[in-house]
């Protein structure tokens, strides 16, 4: 009877998480650049044979590495990345990968991302521009120019999030390991003008959203249920 319990605790456990998931998806269904999370789950067995009992882990995250869809926006400081690669952003917490390219040029000319923290080069340096030179052209590999003269390059990076990846802002990740830069590839390039929208599907996230909530309840439901039978065994036994 209380393996019933344990079970149905262990289940409760892993909704709980997949809801936490879900509604932080909703929540950034706007956010530009954000990447969903995605949690799976693995059965963790105790016992042998006939009386092996099966457990639901608590999950592991992970990010989704669907593309958003491109806006265009027509500001030269906007940027969207074509392919797999990632940003590099200088923070506090360290180097932090984003998929938000909403940059802007501070009054002594570096390039910084939405929130205010340099943009890297592929070398791993903040991005100097000229402040008296006007907005940037950008091509397809990154490289920055104003007038005829190059004077940088926006770095793109690759790594791996891994599970139970740590996010920074809204759309931020902090690698585990050094992100690698990306030279020479055909599959990874900037489109300038545009933005990368959410990843995020509304609607399929709003249906999954309501199927784990009612999953969640008929779990409780069970969770009383065996409860209450736990406590008539106890009063029948208490009787003789």
């Amino acid at each position: 009877m209380q393996n019933g319990l344990y079970v149905a605790l262990s289940a409760q456990v892993a909704l709980e998480k997949r809801l936490n998931t879900i509604a932080d998806n909703v929540a950034n269904a706007s956010t530009v650049g954000f990447r969903a999370t995605g949690v799976k789950f693995e059965d963790v067995v105790s016992g042998l044979g006939q009386k092996s009992v099966s457990f639901t882990s608590p999950g592991d995250t992970y990010l989704s590495t669907q593309h958003g869809g491109m806006r265009e926006t027509g500001n030269p400081f906007d940027f969207a990345i074509r392919g797999g690669a990632w940003f590099g952003i200088d923070t506090p917490a360290g180097v932090v990968m984003t998929r938000d390219g909403r940059f802007s040029m501070t009054q002594d000319g570096q390039l910084v991302s939405v929130e205010g923290h340099p943009v890297l080069d592929a070398g791993g340096a903040p991005i100097q521009l000229d402040p008296r030179a006007g907005p940037p052209t950008a091509g397809a590999d990154g490289a920055l120019r104003q007038g005829d003269r190059q004077v940088g390059a926006i770095g793109l990076y690759d790594f791996d999030p891994g599970v139970n990846f740590v996010r920074y802002g809204n759309s931020g990740v902090v690698p585990p390991t050094p992100p690698q830069p990306i030279v020479d590839r055909m599959d990874a390039g900037i489109v300038q003008g545009f933005v990368e929208e959410s990843n995020v599907n509304p609607i399929k996230e709003m249906t999954k959203l309501i199927m784990v909530q009612r999953a969640f309840e008929n779990t409780a439901a069970l969770i009383r249920q065996n409860e209450a039978s736990f406590s008539d065994a106890i009063k029948t036994l208490g009787s003789k």
